[in-house]
């Protein structure tokens, strides 16, 4: 394992611009777009290195597809962070678990004119016309696609100090609406929901207090609700405000409290209802759907947060160290019950889901779930395969190479397809055999190789991404 923690947590040493990659096998005359990923883009600042996977200072990677060719970009985004990490040699800016060194005066000082970190690393999406990359900081980056240069910033509210946004907002394409959830911590915190339509502008569709908020990555919504599953991993808000450990460091595991359900009327705004369930964690809500009186969550759940600790760099450089796995789950929740309950949907190992979005999401017809996934008899290390489950029969696929770690599976579907799965899974894989990256595209039906597009370089392990028809 230490060499793959060196290739993927290590550092990217160029920028590179390539008119075309080598591509054994072929790819599909209608793919015509770019796949846009977000990760880290280096761990290391000078002497000093970041602490988990979820830090690092953020790079966009570019693959653009025309006639059955990729050419290929990578840039650091161009943020306050980075800039300044480049001027000093320093980690300067607070990350989700690792704070910059800072002198006595310098802690004093931070608590009255705090630095909010706007390296945007972990997600991308096309919000009212511009390309954004996204992160849990309230400072999301507007890019140009063709070129990768950063041209702005989108907040949802003004003050920037006190809040988190998720970086999964939700997409209603018929009515052209984008959602997102963003926590403010005060005295008294509140999740608050915004709505951003073709405008630009963020208005406030409800808001819902709470004393000790939960770490929330992603949320759900139903052609009529909401769905907010708050974990027990909390924070007093105050120590978020004082800012005296990193970020993620202020939150607390209190299963006492359980996993509760919040509904929330996308009409109105309000709370429709509050609904228990036993004490879990995630990141990632997959698809929800309703049913009659009754709304179904599919997420990929785990017992605890431990998952945040094994991400911890110092876990993951030990050969022996074996990653939770999140197991997929359909909750099940009847509006006019008290409480959710729940069926495992696999028993595989999934992270980072993916499914068609673009013709499914809120849809109960779904079928089909893309994940990474460890294999199961070679349990140490990092995410080795990835998977294809039918959610409704359990029926699974699984790509998997020796000393090869495939990154998010983006689906993208044919333009004239007349199946569900018909199209193609894009993964950034990366090769320790032969310290370089390539673009995996699978055949999404039957899960087999259809081609791949070989980097020079090896490319860390990211996070989130997405694809941009006739970009």
């Amino acid at each position: 394992m230490s060499e793959v923690f060196e290739l993927g947590f290590g550092r990217t040493k160029h920028e590179i611009a390539l008119d075309q990659l080598p591509v054994q096998g072929d790819l599909p005359a209608w793919l015509d777009g770019t796949l846009v990923r977000n990760g880290p883009g280096t761990f290391q600042v000078g002497e000093e290195r970041y602490r988990h996977w979820f830090d690092g200072l953020a790079m966009l990677h570019k693959f653009s597809f025309h006639e059955g060719r990729v050419s290929y970009a990578n840039k650091f985004l161009d943020c306050s962070a980075y800039r300044q990490a480049e001027e000093t040699g320093r980690i300067s800016y607070s990350e989700f678990a690792t704070d910059p060194s800072r002198s006595i005066f310098g802690r004093v000082t931070s608590l009255f004119f705090p630095k909010i970190s706007d390296s945007a690393k972990v997600s991308v999406a096309k919000i009212a016309g511009r390309f954004m990359a996204l992160t849990e900081a309230p400072i999301q980056v507007v890019f140009d696609p063709q070129t990768l240069a950063s041209v702005g910033v989108f907040n949802y509210e003004d003050r920037l100090f006190g809040q988190t946004t998720t970086v999964h907002p939700q997409f209603d394409l018929e009515r052209g609406e984008v959602y997102n959830l963003v926590t403010r911590y005060n005295a008294i915190s509140h999740y608050r929901i915004y709505r951003v339509r073709h405008s630009g502008r963020p208005e406030l569709v409800g808001s819902l207090p709470v004393r000790q908020p939960a770490y929330l990555h992603s949320f759900g919504m139903t052609q009529n609700y909401f769905i907010l599953a708050e974990f027990p991993f909390v924070v007093n808000p105050i120590n978020l405000l004082l800012w005296l450990k990193p970020y993620i460091q202020n939150f607390h595991w209190r299963p006492e409290k359980g996993t509760p359900f919040w509904i929330i009327s996308r009409k109105t705004g309000q709370v429709v209802g509050r609904f228990e369930s036993d004490p879990f964690f995630a990141f990632h809500h997959v698809n929800a759907f309703e049913k009659s009186d009754e709304l179904f969550i599919d997420i990929v759940a785990y017992p605890d947060a431990g998952i945040l600790d094994a991400f911890y760099l110092d876990q993951l450089k030990n050969p022996a160290s074996e990653l939770p796995f999140g197991i997929l789950r359909r909750y099940r929740i009847p509006l006019k019950g008290k409480s959710a309950t729940y069926q495992v949907l696999s028993d595989q190992c999934m992270e980072l889901p993916r499914f068609d979005d673009q013709g499914y999401n809120t849809n109960e017809n779904y079928h089909y779930v893309y994940a990474s996934s460890i294999r199961p008899e070679q349990r140490a290390g990092f995410y080795n395969q990835i998977i294809k489950v039918d959610v409704q029969t359990g029926q699974s696929w699984d790509w998997c190479e020796e000393n090869c770690y495939p990154g998010e599976p983006v689906f993208v579907g044919s333009p004239d397809r007349t199946s569900e799965d018909e199209g193609l899974i894009l993964s950034v894989v990366l090769d320790a055999g032969r310290a370089i990256s390539f673009l995996l595209a699978l055949d999404a039906h039957s899960f087999t190789e259809r081609a791949r597009a070989e980097l020079p370089h090896p490319v860390l392990f990211g996070y989130h991404g997405a694809y941009f028809e006739g970009v």
